[in-house]
């Protein structure tokens, strides 16, 4: 069986369901498949209990394809971002420094939510828009581009013939392996724990990443649960240290994170299972070939420092939409995917090399080291303008 349309997007982790959703708004036919079903309840055996932080530029893309409205009831929003160096000899804090939104806008920095949260809804949404097609639970096996189209074999044995496609389908990409797009990685010894909290002490829409070794420990706001106060967590560590943790009795884990997180805001409760995953960055060498474009962590990875992840791939999104919608005809074309490379490629590089070194620094183990780090963030803090632009990057504000 052959069928047909202007997009198909291979991916439906939160980047695909927001490319579906954002072209199918903007009137383009799209298929959406990926082979894992979204799992969309919090306590489901696979569900995603990391969260994500949709930065100021996100909010008008989900406002225009409909999508924020659903989420802005769940939504937690960041108003502050602070940065705690506790790199002493013992964990406590020794320097705070709070970077506020209200210094360079009159909206938050942006707004926090749960990942399994973001499929249940965008799935929702995506069944409201008719020339959209969600297929969970079939993948891509195949791709033949011609100057004209591309033809994509899915799993259950159907043929796609589509002007472009969309890989958002993660750093293994099937698709990118297609095209013949080669990456390069950079692995950490790392690994990331994510988990939510309650906590008595109210963040008070505080995002608060605490520096010491081995990687941040950063607690990000979410709504109350069950009445407490609560918090994403992403404890980065070396990867045998992070192993340890996962497999600790409950109260032994409780009380471990708790000082990690200098028990700035009281004794920290579990309020989910643990899950853990791997830190690597990666990049591929171009973000295009015949009739696909690549996008999200099929064009990059980057460990999860100051909420970039996601919001580079939405930079990916809306440069993508915004070449779809002034040359509706070139959809595809080499034209139309040799612009996106250029638009995107610099920038991607940049960030992604950016964030390398704010990982690298936050694992030193060496107090000399970790005094430098202290240090710097005390420079860059003391000087307004050079605060505001690092703010303003951190956006993606130009």
């Amino acid at each position: 069986m052959t069928d047909s349309c202007d997009i198909l997007i291979s991916g439906g982790g939160i980047a695909g369901l927001t490319a579906a959703a954002v072209f199918g708004a903007a009137g383009f036919d799209v298929i959406c498949v990926d082979p894992t079903p979204p799992v969309t309840d919090r306590d489901a055996d696979g569900s995603d209990l990391r969260t994500t932080a949709f930065l100021q530029p996100a909010h008008g893309l989900l406002q225009h394809c409909g999508l924020w409205d659903r989420l802005e009831p769940h939504a937690a929003p960041l108003q502050i971002m602070r940065i705690v160096d506790a790199g002493g000899d013992i964990p406590e804090p020794r320097v705070v420094r709070d970077f506020n939104a209200a210094d360079i806008s009159d909206q938050p920095f942006g707004w926090n939510l749960p990942n399994w949260l973001l499929r249940r809804e965008m799935v929702a949404r995506l069944h409201e828009l008719p020339n959209v097609d969600f297929r969970p639970g079939t993948g891509t096996v195949s791709l033949f581009t011609r100057t004209a189209e591309a033809r994509v074999g899915l799993s259950d044995g159907t043929r796609i013939r589509t002007k472009l496609v969309i890989a958002a389908d993660g750093r293994n990409s099937p698709m990118r392996e297609a095209a013949g797009i080669k990456v390069q990685t950079t692995r950490y010894g790392q690994k990331a724990l994510a988990f939510a909290v309650t906590h008595p002490i109210a963040h008070e829409n505080v995002s608060t990443e605490i520096h010491r070794s081995g990687g941040p420990f950063t607690l990000v706001p979410l709504p109350d649960w069950q009445g407490q106060p609560s918090s994403a967590i992403v404890w980065m560590e070396r990867g045998p240290r992070a192993v340890e943790l996962l497999n600790l009795p409950e109260a032994e884990f409780e009380a471990a994170m708790t000082e990690r997180s200098c028990g700035l805001f009281g004794p920290l409760k579990l309020a989910s299972r643990r899950t853990i995953w791997p830190i690597i960055s990666q990049s591929a060498e171009r973000l295009s070939a015949q009739r696909v474009a690549l996008m999200a962590e099929a064009a990059h990875v980057v460990p999860p420092i100051g909420a970039q992840g996601l919001n580079m791939s939405l930079g990916d999104l809306r440069s993508l939409l915004d070449l779809a919608q002034t040359r509706p005809d070139g959809l595809g074309d080499a034209q139309m995917l040799e612009a996106y490379h250029k638009a995107r490629h610099a920038e991607i590089e940049l960030r992604v090399k950016g964030i390398d070194l704010l990982n690298r620094a936050s694992m030193v183990e060496a107090r000399p080291l970790r005094d430098a780090r202290a240090a710097g963030l005390n420079a860059l803090y003391s000087m307004p303008v050079v605060r505001k632009t690092l703010m303003q990057m951190g956006l993606g504000v130009r």
